[in-house]
């Protein structure tokens, strides 16, 4: 699949929290940073994620806030 967005983050799905409504998803990157994301649950299962399996995370913002002393 070719998208627009640069930000494509390789992983392996490490977390998998399940709510009501939305999942919280974890992707262990290659150098141990992990990135966080909420998708519906309907989303986790017709992706079929689940713990242990390759997964990108794509990140497509219009902008970024950086700060100090956080």
């Amino acid at each position: 699949m070719k998208l627009s967005a640069r930000n494509q983050l390789s992983g392996k799905v490490v977390a998998i929290e399940k709510g009501a409504v939305n999942g919280i998803v974890r992707i262990e990157l290659k150098g141990g940073d992990v990135i966080t994301a909420t998708i519906s649950l309907s989303a986790i299962e017709e992706l079929g994620l689940a713990v242990g399996k390759e997964a990108c995370a794509i990140i497509k913002a219009t902008s970024v806030m950086v700060a100090v002393d956080c």
